[in-house]
């Protein structure tokens, strides 16, 4: 997922909707957050089953991120998920190191969806950037008052007092968090103070990038962690959906359940009426176990009105595509300066022109999506799932259970891989649905892997047209870029989305990558929404969003255009890569701006050895650049992949690569390197191996027979290195994905001299571009 309804603003209205939570008071030791004791969830996924840390004696809560009790342990609350990229270790850190906490002593707790938490969303990897600026005001306000109540106690100037590593110490004397919260503490800060609180400079800081052990490793590792598919409560029934031949449109005719009857532990099938639209036309067959569930929901026949899509393939998506970009008056205009790009073409000495597209792309989470649902004893819903995106799910089941807002609550859970499909929580509609029509009674579906792959939300197939216009000296004088592809924001969420500068919403995840940091003229971007793709599935957030065909396209054609103007594929770049006007660069998110992209390309080139010696007959070294998720939080990334190529089977054997990043400060060194290894070997799979086709308004793909991400055996060489700095801390989940496939495209061409330009990029297309280049 990319950037969205913060594009344009971090500051504490959009990223602290609670800023009462941090008033420091004294709080009394009292009932902690948890779940019911029916209930099982990951709260702390430190500890086995999850239950989260009680309180010792009286607790201190500086905010409401975090609580410290009399035994001087910091148990931090997170509101993001945890789906395999230590968020809560790398949050806690932040806040621990500002406080002055000792490691040992601190904990996380993943919280639950109550209103106090804001805005709860993991994705777009914003989740450290957001986190910085709160948790180290929320740290510091710890630290201030500790000091403040020790200094009180022993007569000294609190400007004399120290907090390091869980002890305060002042004028010889010395006690711990858990001594001084003992003793009560009182006071509070107005918003002028807490804004005023003084932070660690970069150089006091001892935990953020630095090695410290991940408090949810021994949880994961054991087996011990509670995922979303682990949940229970007593006398829960099971269900397996009926899925509908459309997503959109179906409608249940008629239900023949006869030859589930004499299957063991069979009660009942569901005929689905969802008022919030998410799953119209499903079915849902209830059990006493899982296996019953699914086993009579094989037998049982349903009769279905299908809807429209019915008769959609890909082609038809594409196809329409293309007919939306060839009408110059459809799409939003994105803010790029002078977008009149037409006087440049006219006089131009010469132009470039290529249209790159990409199939659809399934998310093949590890866990299946699942929900257990159910009204506890005060009336309110529970729904027990893991989940990317509370904040979009709760009004859906709201609007579904027909309750007011509060009325449903979402626990928290380990998520066994998450990758976007999980901030739409479309799954958790249908159980609690089912569970409504039984009265409130606990229901839990788990997907089959061919279900949940006909239930995704998968990466729209895109067409993308771009075109350059140069001068007589071969200088670029505009560039003109359009892209069409279903918007997953349009679908789910269209309050977030802003206005183009002809007034015209757009969707940032559908369009981040296009308004790039290259300074190269007139510059037009048009993003167009494809309706078709739209109502044929519900488009998603996958790892990277946009930037992940966009950048394919862009920084492909960067080197076509290298090649036209008769230049060095990185030189062509670094010519353009200039810090001034837009691309300038701002505080506190851009500083520096096009500037350190090009220091991070500068950088690859030269670690990778790019343009130096010979490389072996049809193998080569492909350059890309980028700067992650969005232009209100870039990540510079720099890519280059060592590739051979055979030329009797069209095979690509990627050899190396090498990824240079600058993310601004790095908090968790660790987590920063799976991060990026992770995320550029998704971006190989991406680009080589993984793709689908719609047929008849339905995935063709719908396992891992067919649909064949790369395989361990394929896994190559994964050289990361960050650039050290002392900015704001961006990032890394998702920007080492966009540059992999545009880096094997220059690689191939440079190789064996063919442009590919549709991913994924097979051994058939291959052989295909290389017998067209022979004849």
């Amino acid at each position: 997922m990319a950037d969205g309804l913060v594009l344009h603003s971090r500051g504490p209205s959009a990223m602290e909707p609670s800023r009462r939570g941090f008033l420091v008071t004294m709080a009394a030791a009292g009932a902690v957050f948890g779940f019911p004791q029916q209930g099982l969830a990951a709260m702390d996924p430190a500890v086995a089953g999850g239950t989260p840390m009680q309180a010792a004696g009286a607790r201190f809560e500086p905010t409401i991120w975090y609580w410290i009790d009399t035994r001087g342990r910091v148990n931090v609350n997170v509101i993001r998920a945890e789906m395999g990229q230590h968020v809560g270790t790398a949050i806690a850190r932040i806040l621990a190191d500002e406080l002055g906490a000792k490691w040992d002593d601190v904990s996380i707790e993943h919280v639950d969806s109550a209103a106090k938490w804001g805005l709860m969303v993991t994705g777009g990897s914003w989740s450290v950037w957001q986190s910085w600026p709160v948790y180290r005001q929320a740290g510091a306000a710890g630290r201030v008052a500790l000091a403040a109540r020790a200094a009180e106690l022993w007569g000294i100037d609190p400007a004399a007092v120290t907090v390091v590593d869980g002890l305060i110490s002042g004028g010889g004397r010395s006690a711990s968090f858990g001594e001084i919260v003992a003793l009560g503490i009182s006071r509070s800060f107005t918003e002028a103070e807490l804004k005023a609180l003084p932070l660690k400079p970069h150089a006091e800081l001892k935990l953020v990038g630095r090695d410290v052990t991940a408090l949810d490793i021994a949880g994961k590792t054991t087996g011990q962690a509670i995922y979303g598919i682990d949940a229970k409560v007593e006398s829960m029934l099971h269900a397996a959906p009926l899925l509908p031949p459309t997503r959109y449109g179906s409608r249940i005719v008629r239900i023949d359940d006869g030859a589930a009857k004499s299957i063991k532990g069979y009660r009942q099938t569901l005929s689905l009426d969802d008022p919030s639209g998410t799953t119209p036309g499903w079915g849902m067959v209830i059990a006493d176990s899982l296996w019953a569930a699914h086993k009579a929901a094989a037998a049982i026949r349903v009769e279905w009105e299908a809807g429209e899509a019915a008769r959609v393939g890909e082609a038809d998506i594409q196809n329409h595509a293309r007919a939306l970009i060839a009408d110059e008056t459809t799409g939003a205009l994105l803010e790029t300066g002078d977008n009149d790009v037409a006087p440049f073409f006219a006089r131009a000495a010469d132009t470039v022109e290529a249209e790159y597209t990409t199939a659809t792309v399934l998310h093949f989470q590890l866990e299946p999506v699942n929900a257990l649902a159910f009204r506890n004893s005060e009336g309110i819903w529970e729904i027990h799932s893991g989940n990317q995106w509370q904040s979009l799910a709760l009004p859906w089941l709201e609007k579904a259970l027909g309750v007011a807002p509060g009325g449903v609550v979402m626990r928290s859970y380990m998520l066994g891989g998450g990758f976007g499909r999980r901030l739409n929580g479309d799954y958790t509609v249908p159980v609690a649905l089912a569970s409504k029509a039984l009265g409130g009674k606990p229901v839990k579906m788990v997907m089959t892997r061919p279900q949940d792959l006909l239930f995704d939300s998968p990466r729209s197939p895109s067409v993308q047209r771009l075109r350059m216009a140069f001068d007589k000296e071969r200088n670029v004088i505009a560039m003109d870029t359009a892209v069409a592809a279903g918007w997953p924001t349009k679908a789910m969420i269209p309050g977030f989305m802003p206005k183009g500068v002809n007034g015209v919403p757009y969707d940032p995840f559908a369009s981040d990558g296009a308004d790039h940091w290259y300074s190269v003229g007139a510059q037009r971007v048009r993003a167009i929404s494809n309706d078709l793709a739209e109502s044929t599935f519900r488009p998603g957030w996958l790892r990277s969003v946009s930037p992940g065909w966009i950048n394919w396209a862009v920084e492909s054609f960067m080197h076509e255009a290298a090649v036209k103007a008769g230049k060095d594929p990185v030189q062509f770049r670094l010519g353009l890569l200039k810090a001034e006007g837009r691309n300038a660069g701002s505080a506190p998110d851009a500083v520096g701006g096009a500037a350190r992209q090009a220091q991070v390309l500068v950088r690859v080139a030269e670690l990778s050895g790019y343009g130096k010696g010979k490389p072996a007959a049809d193998s080569a070294i492909g350059i890309a650049t980028s700067y992650g998720q969005a232009r209100s939080m870039p990540t510079w990334v720099a890519c280059a992949v060592q590739l051979h190529v055979d030329r009797k089977s069209g095979h690509v054997d990627v050899q190396k690569i090498w990824l240079v990043v600058d993310c601004g400060i790095v908090v968790d060194p660790d987590g920063a390197h799976a991060q990026c290894e992770g995320a550029a070997l998704w971006g190989l799979s991406m680009a080589l191996c993984e793709g689908t086709e719609f047929e008849n308004g339905q995935v063709r793909d719908r396992n891992l027979d067919s649909y064949t991400p790369l395989r361990m055996v394929d896994t190559p060489e994964v050289v990361v290195e960050f650039v050290e700095s002392t900015e704001v801390p961006v990032g890394l989940g998702e920007p080492g994905t966009t540059v992999i496939a545009p880096a094997i495209g220059n690689a191939i061409f440079e190789a064996v001299g063919v442009r590919l330009r549709h991913l994924p990029i097979t051994p058939d297309a291959i052989l295909s571009a290389l017998a067209r280049s022979r004849s």
